[in-house]
Order: C-alpha cells, then sequence, then structure tokens
C-alpha cells in the first residue's frame, strides 16, 4: 500500500509494522491512570512491569521473552514491593496532623453523650458528640475515646472499664 507523502514527494510505502515496545507504553499508560483512579497500589506497578518490558522489546527481545519479562516483573513487583508501600502509607498517631491526631484520643464527657448529641472535652477544646453505638449513653465525667471525627462531631465510646 503506498501513502501519498503530505509534502506532495512521491509516494512512499507503509508496512504496518508497529515497534513491539509500542503495545507495552499503551498498556503502562492504561494502568498508570487506572491507579490514579483506583488508588489500589497495584496497577501502578503492572505499569512500572510493562514500562520495563517495553525496554526489553526496545532491545530486540522475541514476544515470549517479553510476557515472561512481564510476568515477572509483575508478580514481583506486587509480591515485593507492595507491602512495603503499603506499610508506608498508615501514618503513625504520632505523625498525624489536624482532626486525624484527634482519632484515638481520650476525652471527657462533659454532658451526656447518646447515639444524637453530646458534648466532651478534647485536649481542651468542647466537642459536639455523639456515641458509636448509637444505643449506649455516656454520663457526664466519663471518659471516652474518640473513634472518629465526622466534620465538627466527634464520634466516640465510653472507655475501657468505665460503665455507660
Amino acid at each position: 500500500m503506498d501513502v501519498d507523502d503530505p509534502i506532495g514527494g512521491p509516494p512512499r510505502a507503509y508496512h504496518g509494522d508497529m515497534p513491539s515496545w509500542l503495545p507495552w507504553v499503551v498498556v503502562a499508560a492504561f494502568c498508570g491512570v487506572l491507579e490514579i483512579t483506583t488508588l489500589a497500589l497495584v496497577f501502578g506497578l503492572v505499569a512500572v512491569a510493562a514500562l520495563v518490558t517495553a525496554v526489553v522489546a526496545g532491545v530486540g527481545a522475541g514476544a515470549a521473552l517479553q510476557l515472561l519479562v512481564f510476568s515477572a516483573s509483575s508478580l514481583a513487583l506486587l509480591l515485593l514491593v507492595r507491602p512495603i508501600a503499603a506499610r508506608h502509607l498508615r501514618t503513625p498517631a504520632r505523625l498525624r496532623t489536624g482532626v486525624a491526631a484527634l482519632v484515638g484520643s481520650r476525652a471527657l464527657a462533659i454532658e451526656q453523650v447518646d447515639g444524637h448529641r453530646g458534648l466532651v472535652k478534647i485536649g481542651g477544646e468542647v466537642w459536639s458528640a455523639r456515641s458509636y453505638d448509637e444505643t449506649q449513653v455516656i454520663e457526664p465525667g466519663a471518659p471516652v475515646d474518640v473513634v472518629q471525627i465526622r466534620g465538627a462531631v466527634a464520634v466516640v465510646m465510653a472507655a475501657d472499664g468505665w460503665p455507660s
């Protein structure tokens, strides 16, 4: 098949050959987009394996070797790198800031807390609160643990050993 030259020269032959590395770059780009949308720490590592395979394909390796490299590098990255990266995603309590630092802290009920309303004092600040267990009623003066922060409301539960 001949393709016209856009500059006006004689037609040149088009053989339809695609570089063997190009499909791997496309796979890497697709997996990169999936990683951005899912944040699963899986597709990003598969994208890296696809890029490694693209390099192998670029130096002239055959299809069988390309598949072997892709499989081996994907497996190695998922089994070795992902657990290490996942551990580093969890921020230790001592490094948290803002309202995230309040989760897990001890507070004091200054007004009765139930599944709908209440007040607690967390680190010197008064917060609206509700109990984590909607059936639990926490009396004033009882220590509570902050389970989560939802907007401006602390979700709490009675501290261990204290009756609700």
